[in-house]
């Protein structure tokens, strides 16, 4: 059996932002509506994270089993180095989907329907990244995915789940949060562009070269942070939620450093600032709802 350590590895606990941003998001916009209630909150956070964590599981699998891994730089993956067998991997993926089925059995009921839907899309979405006969995320569609599942199916969902309503600053956060989620892939695929490549994985990034795709970085990630401030502008958000602007410091350095450098460990530090940078916003737009 192996080591609970790396189970942790294999989880990649420095992109779990992605998949808690959005609720935060999405629960204060339910208690500026006076209908959050303390339950669906912390389900639907446990689910996002297990959802998270299935979707990186899943990943190091497909990956390690493709030998794409193989030369990588970063952090070691589990299934590549031997950490974890292929078939061990696939096992904790049961777990991790099934824990989290059960968690979206509650919030069916809180819900509805929709939710339901909205679960077994994410699960499905989540196992055909990098895995089955078309992995989308071999053919440069990972950034759609993200955008999408973790940004506004995320936000949305969440925000719904609370009393089957949803009001137009969701939509604001959830276009904020996709963003910035694919800007965490995006920071990870520029550091594997050429991994990537030899492997024969065609990520966007390796679809559209390392410039573009630096280029494509600034705007996820600078437009994550911006993008509230076009809510205010149409009433959509609070006037507080302008809050976001103070994470521009934050996003800059991280255009910089992808700019000028090509490999190493500070692109490493860009994956991890770009995960920091979504839960920052995460934050400081849900304190803008609640100031408001």
């Amino acid at each position: 059996m192996p080591a609970m350590r790396s189970w942790v590895l294999a989880a990649r606990p420095a992109t779990l932002p992605a998949g808690i941003a959005p609720v935060l998001v999405g629960s204060a916009l339910a208690i500026a509506a006076d209908v959050f209630r303390w339950d669906a909150f912390i389900i639907t956070l446990i689910a996002a994270v297990l959802i998270q964590i299935g979707v990186n599981y899943a990943n190091d699998v497909a990956d390690g089993t493709r030998g794409t891994d193989a030369n990588r730089i970063g952090p070691t993956r589990a299934v590549a180095a031997g950490l974890i067998t292929s078939t061990q991997m696939w096992k904790g993926i049961g777990v991790v989907f099934g824990l989290a089925a059960v968690a979206g059995l509650y919030l069916v009921w809180l819900g509805g329907p929709w939710i339901l839907v909205i679960g077994v899309l994410s699960i499905a979405a989540a196992l055909g990244y990098t895995n089955g006969p078309i992995p989308y995320g071999y053919y440069g569609l990972g950034e759609l995915f993200v955008f999408i599942f973790f940004g506004l199916v995320a936000t949305v969902g969440t925000r719904f789940v609370f009393d089957r309503t949803v009001e137009s600053g969701a939509w604001v956060g959830g276009v904020a949060m996709g963003l910035l989620a694919s800007a965490i892939l995006l920071a990870n695929n520029i550091r594997d562009i050429d991994t990537d490549t030899a492997a024969g994985k065609r990520t966007l990034t390796v679809m559209v070269g390392r410039q573009n795709s630096v280029l494509l970085f600034a705007a996820c990630a600078l437009g994550g942070v911006l993008i509230p401030a076009v809510g205010v502008a149409f009433d959509w958000l609070p006037a507080p939620t302008l809050l976001t602007l103070l994470a521009v410091p934050v996003a800059i350095p991280l255009v910089r450093t992808l700019q000028r450098e090509i490999t190493g460990p500070p692109l490493i530090k860009v994956l991890k600032g770009t995960a920091r940078l979504q839960l920052l916003v995460a934050l400081l737009l849900s304190a803008g709802i609640l100031l408001a």
